[in-house]
């Protein structure tokens, strides 16, 4: 089972994605799920509109929220369960956020710190949303499109790769929790819709470009006496 709590566009084409896979879905908004019931049946009709708390029984929940909402995600409920973040960061309209603005940390690493006993894997958040509505193929297609996975447990990173590749894109391991940093807005793989290997490519250049480099200098000046 497949928990979404976001009924965005975002969501929404996961929703319909999970369930063409063969998923069961379940999917909720900010409050009573009668308000998402329409925007659900829809585009993925064969999931179910629910209370944010009864995501929480899936093998998997994704967040596809606004970041800022994180804070309100049903934490108890997904106390040891694996949460999938597909949030971006958005100071212009989110607000200035200084722990999510540390260049010291990913943001996903201050997602977990924010849900303490919820198991954070970075996922889905540089795919476009055209991406993901129109780019998702067979296995072994050479145009197939690559998603980035990060995350600090190999077991939960293996459950969000075997999802990636269910809904049609390469799963791309990216390292740890902290690797997230470089998908994230402002990278050169965020929003370019890459096949694998290009993407492959980006995510291995990223510790030498220009924010590479702001990310590098400001951890190794975090570790300095």
């Amino acid at each position: 089972m497949v928990g979404i709590v976001g009924a965005g566009r975002v969501g929404l084409v996961l929703a319909r994605l999970a369930t063409g896979a063969g998923h069961v879905v379940r999917i909720a908004g900010s409050g009573d799920p009668s308000r998402i019931a329409d925007a659900v049946a829809a585009s993925a009709p064969h999931a179910q509109a629910v209370w944010a708390p009864d995501v929480a029984d899936a093998d998997l929940t994704i967040a596809a929220v606004p970041i800022t909402k994180a804070r309100h995600l049903p934490h108890h409920a997904l106390q040891g369960r694996v949460l999938v973040d597909a949030m971006n960061y958005w100071w212009e309209t989110d607000g200035l956020v200084p722990e999510l603005s540390d260049r010291t940390t990913s943001t996903s690493q201050t997602i977990a710190r924010w849900l303490p006993g919820v198991r954070v894997v970075k996922a889905f958040n540089h795919a476009s949303v055209w991406e993901l509505e129109h780019l998702a193929m067979p296995p072994g297609d050479p145009q197939r499109r690559g998603i980035a996975v990060a995350g600090d447990h190999a077991s939960d990173v293996a459950l969000v790769c075997d999802l990636v590749d269910s809904l049609g894109f390469d799963p791309v391991v990216a390292g740890p929790l902290e690797a997230g940093v470089s998908f994230e807005p402002g990278t050169e793989a965020f929003g370019a819709d890459a096949t694998t290997a290009q993407l492959r490519q980006m995510l291995e250049r990223f510790p030498t470009s220009q924010r590479g480099r702001v990310i590098a200098r400001a951890r190794d000046a975090s570790h300095r006496p």
